[in-house]
């Protein structure tokens, strides 16, 4: 049985940085691409990052662009989400999502597994 399971989430004062982390398991080698999702209250869900298979090709929102770094560890089924220099804007939950596509955006309504979601809050 495919499952995502975030950590890391927390609070970090704004310029910081925080890494999150996606324990996976149960999913073929057929599309196990993986990314990041995040969502507000009263926004739709939106794509940040997604890495594919082999860890060579990574795609990132514009928001990501710069800041945030997207990493696998295939040995221990891992992804990670390094985020640094955290802004305002950036608080929201995090999931874990698969499928996804690291070449272009990939709408939410396309991925077919989600993990619970970690809470990530920027605050002085």
């Amino acid at each position: 049985q495919e499952r995502l399971v975030e950590s890391g989430g927390g609070l970090v004062q704004p310029g910081g940085s925080l890494t999150l982390s996606c324990a996976t398991s149960g999913f073929t080698p057929d599309w196990d691409a993986i990314g990041w999702f995040r969502q507000v209250p009263g926004k739709e869900r939106e794509e940040v990052s997604c890495i594919n298979a082999d860890g060579v090709s990574r795609f990132y929102s514009d928001s990501a662009k710069g800041r945030f770094t997207i990493s696998r560890d295939k040995d221990k089924n891992l992804v990670h989400l390094e985020m640094n220099n955290l802004k305002p804007e950036d608080p929201a939950v995090y999931y874990c999502a698969g499928p996804c596509s690291s070449w272009y955006p990939w709408d939410a309504s396309e991925v077919a597994y989600w993990g619970r979601g970690t809470q990530v809050t920027v605050s002085s």
